[in-house]
């Protein structure tokens, strides 16, 4: 495994981060997210991220339940906060209120004394930026957390954020925004506002929701056992699916992969770690075999040509609008 530093920080965190957004909990049985969690382990991850909407807590325990007993100064552990928790005005968003008892409901959950993230899910159109800016200076001068981060900001709130955090002397690190060659929104705006403030990308779907896999075919219903034929987790990969052209796009990445003899996993991951600005992306998993695969991604460099013929395949159906990243206001 390779590591990279969060941001300016001088937190090291493993360039592959394991994330347990739509699986534990919810989409394979505990049994299947702790093997997972131990191949993740045996592979070298140390770095794992989580939040407290996941499947509304069951996630945070899972992951607890299978990090407990491994040595906790050897692992770097994120949480989230802001999704509703409960149907109280208040157990919601960024909120003083919310955020001091999310902290503790998340630490409760984790079987741990303190994240090394804790981040804000999303911006909170409702409350004042410097209510939750000191909501979070208290956490982390309270040992509850380490650093601090967020989750789908825009620049012009991550550079509001910033300066707040200085005044208060806490560190903001990370921003976790989703980033895939499918979906690339973020190079115009906040990844230069983030590389000019120290601030490092922890992104999340660098798979695109398994379609960068080549799972999905063309004209093809998805696989029964995949993302996109689950369920409950099936309208997420359907802006991928339905978009015109793009799976047959995709499908011209297998031969890429194939001269280098890697999967399209691997392919896509190392698309994703060939920029700078990037100091982890986080995989998911439903059997430990993708964990093990989606690893030796770490091992790959591509070329600037290679890098190059990837974006041009893909570029009339990725999504690039900065306008995409705009974060909903809370849920009634």
């Amino acid at each position: 495994m390779e590591y990279r530093h969060l941001g300016r920080s001088g937190l090291v965190i493993t360039e592959l981060a394991y994330g347990n957004w739509l699986t534990h909990g919810s989409q394979v049985e505990e049994d299947a997210a702790i093997a997972c969690v131990n191949a993740a382990l045996d592979e070298g991850i140390t770095t794992f991220d989580t939040a407290d909407i996941y499947a509304r807590g069951a996630a945070e325990e899972v992951l607890g339940r299978a990090l407990k007993g491994q040595r906790r100064d050897g692992l770097e552990v994120f949480t989230k906060v802001y999704w509703p928790m409960g149907e109280g005005k208040n157990d919601r968003g960024l909120s003083r209120k919310h955020v001091m008892a999310s902290i503790d409901d998340s630490l409760r959950r984790l079987q741990m004394d303190y994240v090394d993230l804790y981040q804000a899910h999303r911006f909170d159109h409702e409350t004042p930026l410097e209510e939750t800016m000191q909501a979070f200076a208290d956490i982390v001068h309270a040992g509850k957390a380490h650093y601090i981060g967020v989750s789908e900001w825009t620049a012009d709130q991550i550079r509001r954020a910033h300066a707040l955090a200085e005044d208060l002397n806490i560190q903001l690190v990370s921003s976790q925004p989703q980033y895939s060659a499918l979906w690339r929104v973020i190079e115009e705006e906040v990844v230069p506002a983030s590389q000019e403030l120290g601030i490092g990308q922890i992104v999340w779907s660098p798979l695109a929701q398994g379609v960068l896999t080549g799972k999905y075919k063309p004209g093809q219903e998805p696989p029964a056992d995949s993302r996109g034929g689950h369920e409950k987790t099936g309208g997420f990969v359907k802006s991928f699916l339905e978009t015109p052209g793009l799976l047959e796009a995709v499908q011209k990445l297998e031969p890429i992969a194939k001269d280098l003899d890697i999967s399209m996993a691997q392919l896509s991951l190392a698309w994703v770690l060939h920029n700078p600005a990037v100091s982890a992306a986080i995989i998911g998993a439903t059997r430990p075999e993708q964990v093990r695969d989606n690893v030796k991604a770490v091992d790959v460099t591509l070329t600037d040509d290679v890098y190059d013929t990837i974006n041009e395949i893909l570029e009339p159906v990725s999504i690039t609008d900065p306008g995409k990243t705009k974060s909903p206001k809370p849920r009634a």
